[in-house]
């Protein structure tokens, strides 16, 4: 299933794209998508519905967060060996582990805020890992039961928010619209392979990143299982694993995000976001 949420920013309803792309409503079958809605059984309930029966939504409604009220955004830091090279860091020996603000998600499509004083300003297309059951202590053979789904995640960072201003790189991950997630929680099901998936960005047409998912060192099952050990993962909590290279931050010369561009992204079989850049207010 592909699961979305559609409408206003904070007051989004719950969906699903049916097998021509047209969103259904799933008012009355689930209050939200997240929690325990993400769950083995409630997704199992889903899956048995009669998509063809559930009430189709007129128009093209904006698209929220494919997961609601998440409880923790974690990011995994040079988890490609590549993008490690064109930063000039070293492939960490063990998972590098951060937190990114929740305040920071935002629709696929809604527009990315330039940082009042930003000069750096970068891109990241990333696989993301949404929990769907609670995880604690798990086995790595067993760790992908415990993901609901997956979804295409931007993980804008401010570069010299991050890596300048001292302290922990969350500042520089943070801002506000610094986390798109979606168009849609693609579930387990659905993907044969979370190593096997081909991910791309472009700015203005321009492509800066193509890459896939087989080169990450540290694989979805192997991040789910490690995070697992350092803290309990509750549903709706959301994994970013991690980016291929092609990042701003890494080009000669240096190329950082401006008001009034255009960002396009995706992961195979999990969809594209759509972006435009403005100044903060």
């Amino acid at each position: 299933m592909k699961l979305l949420r559609y409408g206003p920013s904070g007051q989004e309803r719950p969906g699903l794209l049916d097998a021509q792309g047209r969103i259904r409503s799933l008012a009355g079958q689930v209050d939200d998508i997240g929690g325990a809605a993400l769950g083995p059984d409630a997704l199992a309930k889903l899956a048995a519905l009669a998509v063809d029966r559930l009430p189709l939504v007129d128009g093209q409604p904006r698209l929220g967060p494919c997961v609601a009220n998440s409880g923790k955004f974690i990011c995994i830091g040079l988890n490609y060996s590549d993008h490690a090279t064109e930063t000039g860091a070293a492939v960490p020996p063990e998972p590098i582990i951060f937190m990114k603000s929740t305040g920071a998600i935002v629709g696929p499509n809604d527009r990315i805020e330039i940082p009042r004083g930003s000069q750096k300003t970068d891109w990241e297309v990333e696989l993301g890992l949404v929990i769907g059951k609670t995880a604690k202590y798990v086995a790595q053979e067993s760790a992908l039961d415990y993901v609901a789904g997956y979804c295409v995640v931007n993980d804008l960072s401010e570069r010299a928010f991050q890596l300048e201003h001292h302290g922990q790189w969350c500042k520089g991950k943070s801002c506000d619209t610094f986390g798109p997630i979606g168009p849609w929680l693609v579930t387990r099901d659905e993907v044969d392979d979370p190593q096997d998936l081909a991910m791309w960005l472009e700015v203005d047409g321009h492509r800066y990143q193509q890459g896939s998912t087989r080169t990450m060192v540290y694989g979805a099952a192997y991040l789910v299982s490690y995070i697992s050990r350092f803290m309990t993962l509750h549903p709706g909590d959301i994994i970013s694993t991690g980016t291929p290279p092609g990042v701003g931050m890494g080009q000669t010369p240096p190329v950082y995000l401006k008001p009034g561009q255009h960002i396009r992204l995706g992961i195979a079989g999990l969809g594209e976001q759509h972006q435009e850049t403005r100044a903060a207010d």
